[in-house]
């Protein structure tokens, strides 16, 4: 991973590197122990040892939460052990990125609002002695503490999500209430942030305020056009300054640099000048 930070430049997934490392990747993890369901310990570079046992969620299975987009985002937390120190994963899933994090060195709440999921989670931490380093909080985040309903969509669990954040939700689906965490809360007690809420970013992103931002940096995806144009000009009044995936990221100065899917690439908000992929 450190061959990935050292080239932020080349992360687009336009770039001939970015293919490059997506074969490579896609070979590595094919071969792995985290292909079983038992035993499924495997060193991951400078993190060390990692058990995650493959799991299938409907069209999207464990093995693709090792994806490039996603070895970026860890590449990240390698260079930026030192730089924070308590962090939220919004919509942990299994619990991959927390545990990364806490191997970092990295306090980590983690918030998962589906049932399964957050129980396949409670075990990975358990399995990895990492129960001390992540707390699981068993609910969704919004702009308000509450209830809301969730959408749990059965061909592809990793695109559950609450109600209203998606416009056209597919397949099979179940509808039930779970608890909605405010950002505002959660923001006051971390340095770091990464957010994948499967389209209630935008939501999520409208009930910061400035002062929100004082001390706190956010990596997260964009699920549609529509929200990419609500968070670029929120981040704009709040004075933040964003970086994208897709351009390298170098610091986004107009919408059409922003990312509008998942296929972009995420999105880095702060208020320093730059995103640090310095080794120091």
């Amino acid at each position: 991973m450190d061959a990935l930070a050292d080239i932020p430049a080349q992360h687009a997934r336009t770039t001939a590197v970015y293919r490059l490392f997506e074969n490579v990747a896609a070979q590595a993890v094919s071969s792995s122990a985290f292909t079983r369901t038992e035993n499924a310990r495997q060193g991951l570079g400078a993190f060390g040892d990692l058990e995650l046992p493959y799991y299938k969620m409907g069209a999207v299975d464990s093995l693709d939460l090792f994806g490039v987009d996603e070895l970026i985002i860890f590449a990240y937390y390698l260079r930026n052990r030192s730089r924070y120190r308590r962090a939220a994963d919004i919509g942990a899933n299994l619990g991959l990125h927390s545990l990364l994090m806490a191997k970092a060195g990295w306090k980590v709440t983690a918030y998962e609002p589906d049932p399964t999921h957050a129980q396949l989670l409670a075990a990975n931490l358990e399995r990895n002695s990492a129960s001390g380093s992540v707390t699981l909080v068993r609910a969704a985040v919004s702009d308000r503490d509450g209830e809301m309903e969730f959408v749990r969509v059965l061909g592809n669990t990793t695109s559950s999500h609450l109600a209203g954040a998606k416009s056209n939700p597919y397949g099979q689906l179940e509808r039930f209430p779970v608890k909605v965490v405010s950002i505002k809360q959660i923001m006051s007690a971390v340095d770091f942030v990464k957010m994948d809420a499967e389209g209630q970013e935008k939501i999520i992103l409208l009930g910061t305020t400035a002062e929100d931002w004082a001390h706190t940096d956010m990596i997260l995806e964009v699920g549609t056009p529509e929200n990419a144009a609500a968070i670029f000009e929120h981040a704009r009044k709040l004075g933040l300054r964003a970086f994208a995936q897709k351009t390298g990221w170098s610091r986004i100065s107009s919408l059409t640099e922003m990312p509008t899917s998942y296929k972009e690439g995420s999105l880095f908000l702060t208020r320093a000048d730059a995103m640090n992929w310095s080794a120091r």
